[in-house]
């Protein structure tokens, strides 16, 4: 009875409760939409730049294992390494190519070219590892392949060694433009201590 009596002062507070009611569901439901929105786009993004970086590597799968290191030290001169030298032989104990990083430490890189389903075994690694820095002086060794990952004994050995491991994604990622610099810690610190003397 008093709602009938008092309609006009009850009927706008009634009116603006069911108006935030209803722009408060539209305001969740817009906030939902746009989550799923950016989660799809985020999703379609990953699957181009995967797609993108297979193209890359399609390329990079139809050189010849002398045109891979050469190609390779192509990418670490535009990442700004210095004195990059190929060795393009047999008989260089894994030190394929040899430079300098910008900040004076020197890197040695292991390449092999391999199919895109192969995986780098523990012999390989074994390899580089007793080579890149008793033989080679490594601050930053570098093991580089077009195959698909490195087996668990490579990459343990790989990680305790402090060699620096990319395998097929992480190199399609340097090919489309990722910096040296910036995958050098995605596996085994990588880092180095040493630095290269002023002269």
């Amino acid at each position: 009875m008093w709602v009938v009596a008092n309609w006009s002062m009850v009927w706008p507070v009634l009116v603006t409760a069911l108006a935030a009611a209803a722009l408060g569901g539209a305001g969740r439901a817009l906030l939902r939409a746009h989550r799923q929105a950016v989660g799809r786009d985020r999703a379609w993004r990953a699957q181009e730049e995967a797609r993108a970086r297979e193209l890359s590597m399609a390329q990079v799968d139809a050189l010849t294992w002398q045109e891979f290191e050469t190609y390779v030290a192509e990418l670490c001169r535009r990442d700004g390494c210095t004195e990059v030298v190929v060795s393009g032989k047999s008989g260089d104990l894994g030190a394929d190519v040899v430079g300098y990083l910008a900040d004076g430490r020197k890197l040695v890189i292991q390449c092999k070219k391999y199919a895109a389903h192969r995986s780098v075994p523990s012999q390989d690694m074994q390899k580089f590892v007793g080579t890149a820095r008793l033989e080679h002086g490594a601050d930053v060794a570098l093991f580089v392949t077009t195959g698909h990952s490195f087996t668990r004994g490579a990459l343990g050995l790989a990680l305790r060694q402090d060699i620096v491991a990319l395998h097929r994604d992480l190199l399609g990622s340097w090919v489309k433009g990722a910096h040296l610099e910036s995958l050098i810690p995605l596996n085994g610190s990588g880092g180095g201590t040493k630095r290269r003397p002023a002269t």
